[in-house]
C-alpha cells in the first residue's frame, strides 16, 4: 500500500491537537507550526499528484481490512487534483491570515485551520459514503469555529444561520444513508458501483429515494438554489482570510455530487441514470441568475464577493448536470478557476476593507495604495466575471462547448453570458465607487491617522493567486488535457471497482451468490 495516501489526513490531525494544547499560549510557535504543516501538505499533496498522474488507481485499506469490509481511502487524478488544490489554496490563506494578523484575534485559529483541512482532504480522498459524511462534520465543526472568529454581533448571527443549515443538511445525510445501506447493502462507493446496476429498474425506488437525498445534500454544501441562502451571509460576515478558505468548502459539494452520481448513479446505470441531472440543472440556472442579481444588487463588497461565488457554483454545476466527460471536464478547470478568483477576491477586499471605515460601496475618501488595491480588485473581477485574459473567460468557454446539446445550450448560454454581463455591471459599479470616485472625495480635516501601507507579505498571497490564474490561462492546454485525462479515468466505472472492491471479490460474491439461489431452488 502507498502510505503517503493518508498523510493530508494524519498530518493536520496530529498537528491540531499539538498546537491547541502545546502552542497555544505561543503565537509565534503556533504559526510557525502551522506553516511547517501547510508546507509539508503542498509537498505531500504534490507528490500524490505525480504519483497518480499515469492514472492508477491507489487504494489505502486501514487495517489492511479488504474494502468493502473496512475503511478505504481512494487516490485517483480527481481525488489527488482536489488535495492539492487545497494545499496550496491553504497556503496562500494562511500566509495572509498570519500577515494581516488575522490569526491573532482568536486563540485557537491554527487549530481549527488544521482541523479544516483535515477535513477538506479527508471528504477528498475516502472511498466510503458513511466516511464522506464523518469527514463532512469534522471539516463543519472546524468551520463553525473559524466562522465566528474573532467574535461580533453580525459574524455570531451568520454563523448561527450556517450552523442551523449545515445540521438539516448532516440530518438528511443520514436519512440517504441509511435508505442506502438498506436498498444495496454497502456503503462503500465502488462496491455501490458494482451492486447497484444488478438491481432491476423496478426493483430501485429506494435507491432512487437514496440518490435524490444525497443529490439534496451536496447541494445544500454547494450552495445550490433553492438552499442558498446561507453562502452569502456567511461568508460576507467570516473573517476575510476564512472566507477565502471556504471557497474550497462549496467545492467539496460539487465533488461528492461529481464522484458519487457518477460512479454509484451515473450513465449506463438502470434506474437512476440521469436523474441527479434531470434535478441538478434547472437549479443551477437559478443559482446564476440569483448570483448574478445579487452581485448588482450589493450594497456592501463582502456580500457582492459572496454572491459571485454563488454565481459561480451555479457555472460549474451546471455542467456537472450533463454527466459527460466532456462536460466534468470543463467543469473541473472552472473548478479550479473559481476556487482561486474567489480566494483572490477576499484577500484583495480584506486589505481594502481594514484600511476603509466600512465595507460599504459608498464613495469615501481614497486610501493609500489607491491605484494597487484598484489593480487587484480590476484582476480578481475580470477572473471572477469571465473576462479575457484569464481563466475565466476560458473555464467558461470550455462550459458553453460542452453544453451544446439540444434542450439546454438556450437556457445554458443565456444564463451563463447574460449572467456575466450582470456581474460585470455589478463589479464596475462596486469598483467605480471604491477606487475612481472615492479620489475625487476629500479627506477631511479631522481625519484619524491613515493606516500603514500594505507590506509585501500583505499583498504577496493575493498576488500569487493572480498569478495562477494567469498561469491557468497561459497553460489552459496542458491543464485541459489532465482534465480530460482525469475524467476518462472518473467515467472507468470498472478499473475503480477492481482497484477498490477487486474483481476476485466480486467474482466470488457472484459465485456465493448463485450457490445460494441453487440452494434454495432445490430447498
Amino acid at each position: 500500500m502507498l502510505h503517503w495516501i493518508i498523510l493530508p489526513v494524519v498530518l493536520p490531525a496530529l498537528l491540531a491537537p499539538l498546537i491547541g494544547f502545546v502552542m497555544r499560549h505561543d503565537m509565534v510557535l503556533a504559526r510557525v507550526a502551522s506553516v511547517a504543516g501547510a508546507v509539508l501538505l503542498l509537498g505531500v499533496a504534490i507528490g500524490l499528484a505525480v504519483f497518480a498522474a499515469d492514472g492508477t488507481t491507489y487504494v489505502y485499506r486501514l487495517g489492511n481490512w479488504p474494502a468493502p469490509f473496512g475503511i478505504v481511502l481512494v487516490l485517483d487524478r480527481l481525488s489527488a487534483l482536489m488535495v492539492l488544490l487545497t494545499a496550496v489554496l491553504a497556503l496562500i490563506v494562511l500566509i495572509h491570515a498570519i500577515a494581516t494578523g488575522w490569526d491573532a484575534r482568536g486563540r485557537h485559529f491554527h487549530t481549527l485551520y488544521q482541523f479544516q483541512l483535515m477535513g477538506i482532504c479527508g471528504a477528498f480522498l475516502t472511498g466510503d459514503i458513511f466516511n464522506l459524511f464523518v469527514f463532512f462534520e469534522v471539516l463543519l465543526i472546524a468551520s463553525y469555529g473559524l466562522m465566528i472568529h474573532a467574535g461580533g454581533k453580525e459574524r455570531i448571527r451568520a454563523g448561527l444561520q450556517y450552523v442551523v443549515m449545515n445540521l438539516a443538511g448532516s440530518t438528511l445525510f443520514l436519512f440517504a444513508l441509511g435508505t442506502l445501506y438498506a436498498s444495496v447493502g454497502t456503503l462503500n462507493i465502488a462496491d455501490m458501483a458494482a451492486k447497484i446496476p444488478e438491481i432491476a429498474a423496478e426493483d430501485a425506488a429506494l435507491v432512487r429515494v437514496a440518490a435524490i437525498l444525497l443529490m439534496i445534500v451536496f447541494a445544500v454544501k454547494a450552495a445550490l438554489f433553492p438552499v442558498q441562502f446561507w453562502l452569502p451571509a456567511t461568508y460576507a460576515n467570516a473573517p476575510a482570510p476564512v472566507a477565502a478558505l471556504f471557497a474550497i468548502m462549496t467545492k467539496v459539494g460539487a465533488y461528492a455530487i461529481i464522484r458519487v452520481h457518477t460512479l454509484a448513479f451515473g450513465p449506463g446505470v438502470p434506474g437512476t441514470e440521469n436523474l441527479a441531472g434531470t434535478w441538478l440543472f434547472p437549479a443551477a440556472i437559478v443559482t446564476i441568475a440569483v448570483g448574478a442579481i445579487g452581485v448588482l444588487g450589493a450594497r456592501r463588497l463582502m456580500p457582492l464577493i459572496g454572491f459571485s461565488v454563488l454565481g459561480s457554483m451555479g457555472t460549474l454545476l451546471v455542467a456537472v448536470s450533463a454527466f459527460s466527460a466532456e462536460a466534468i471536464s470543463a467543469a473541473l478547470y472552472y473548478l479550479v478557476h473559481s476556487t482561486f478568483a474567489a480566494a483572490c477576491l477576499f484577500l484583495v477586499a480584506d486589505l481594502v476593507v481594514t484600511r476603509r471605515t466600512a465595507d460599504s460601496l459608498e464613495p469615501a475618501p481614497a486610501t493609500g495604495q489607491n491605484g494597487l488595491f484598484a489593480a487587484l480588485f480590476f484582476a480578481g473581477a475580470i477572473a471572477m466575471a469571465g473576462m479575457p485574459p484569464l481563466s475565466g473567460f476560458l473555464g467558461k468557454l470550455l462550459v458553453l462547448d460542452a453544453m451544446r446539446a439540444p434542450g439546454v445550450i438556450g437556457w445554458t448560454w443565456t444564463a451563463i453570458l447574460a449572467g456575466s454581463l450582470v456581474t460585470i455591471l455589478g463589479f464596475a459599479r462596486a469598483g467605480s465607487a471604491l477606487f475612481w470616485k472615492s479620489t475625487a472625495i476629500p479627506a477631511p480635516e479631522a481625519a484619524p491617522p491613515a493606516p500603514r501601507p500594505a507590506s509585501a507579505a500583505e499583498l504577496a498571497p493575493a498576488m500569487t493567486g493572480l498569478a495562477l490564474l494567469a498561469l491557468l490561462a497561459a497553460f489552459a492546454g496542458p491543464v485541459s488535457r489532465y482534465m480530460q485525462g482525469t475524467t476518462d479515468q472518473l467515467f472507468a466505472r470498472e478499473s475503480y471497482i477492481a482497484a477498490v472492491v477487486g474483481l476476485e471479490e466480486r467474482v466470488g460474491e457472484a459465485d456465493q451468490d448463485a450457490d445460494a439461489a441453487v440452494q434454495e431452488e432445490e430447498g
